[in-house]
């Protein structure tokens, strides 16, 4: 599995904005900058258990596994979306509707306006990390197609994270201006809500991508159907009848096809056919790591 250092670099950013954004929170009292600190830690929370996702992932296939430990990535990156963007926006929103019961005064907004804009840049350098690696990986595909039909969920999970910054980020900083440009407290804890609303859709998005993943997809049909080529054009085979295939990691997948050899061939003739075409589809498509060929009438 392909080393992926945009983790890292917005696990370190991340920790540096949560401690700005709490520092920033404590000096003036701001919601907004609050529920930006409580996004800034979660997101870094995410990114440390994405990075053992990945680890875990990358363990070799073993009896209690024979498969691997693909899925690993999956179920860390189901309860990143489940429970860490899921709680983050729901306690913005709390702090939010906190905020907007009990309004108070606050000081000085320059700390607030100074750390979201030091955070808007160094969202903007994670961010910029994460597409690079998401438009590599999608290539051609368009871009909402492509977080559709992902089958990586740590890039999506980072990229979309840093979306939602910008847009926490954006809001907060109107939330503060428009409190300390009327006096009013309010917009603060509506923007804080406003933050949590965002957290929690794109957590719903999230949750939906990795459950799918966590279930079990077919791989991408381009790949399928060009492993199915290979196998079919091979002067041994009749047919393909029947074919199934799972992802069990980002690059392992399975493949098992119920095939029609020519019914000259012996047993150990129909091995080594089935030994051949192995061959020819891993050299083709490497990330096929299992493919079982049934014999069938």
């Amino acid at each position: 599995m392909k080393s992926r250092p945009f983790i890292w670099l917005s696990l370190g950013l991340d920790l540096l904005l949560a401690a700005a954004k709490f520092t920033a929170a404590a000096f003036t009292g701001s919601s907004a900058m609050i529920s930006e600190g409580i996004h800034s830690t979660i997101d870094a929370t995410s990114q440390v258990l994405l990075i053992w996702g990945v680890r875990t992932s990358r363990k070799k296939p073993d009896e209690k596994r024979p498969f691997g430990y693909g899925k690993e990535l999956y179920f860390w990156s189901f309860i990143v979306s489940l429970i860490i963007f899921l709680v983050g926006g729901c306690i913005s929103i709390y702090e939010g509707i906190l905020r907007m019961k009990r309004p108070a005064a606050e000081g000085t907004g320059m700390w607030n306006y100074v750390i979201l804009g030091l955070a808007l840049v160094l969202t903007l350098i994670s961010m910029t990390s994460a597409s690079k690696a998401f438009k590599k990986q999608r290539g051609e595909v368009p871009f909402w197609k492509a977080v559709i039909g992902t089958k990586d969920p740590t890039t999506l999970i980072v990229l979309l994270g840093d979306y939602a910054d910008i847009s926490g980020i954006v809001i907060a900083l109107i939330g503060i201006y428009l409190g300390h440009r009327f006096k009013n407290p309010l917009f603060d804890g509506m923007a804080s809500i406003i933050i949590g609303i965002i957290l929690a859709l794109i957590s719903g998005l999230l949750i939906r991508e990795s459950k799918s993943l966590l279930v079990g997809e077919i791989p991408n049909r381009n790949k399928l159907k060009e492993a199915l080529e290979i196998a079919g054009s091979d002067p041994s085979v009749i047919k393909i009848k029947k074919h199934f295939s799972t992802v069990m990691a980002p690059d392992y997948l399975i493949l098992v096809m119920e095939t029609v050899f020519k019914a000259e061939l012996t047993t150990g003739q129909i091995a080594e056919v089935i030994e051949r075409i192995t061959k020819d589809i891993q050299k083709e498509c490497p990330t096929i790591k299992q493919i079982f060929m049934e014999p069938v009438n």
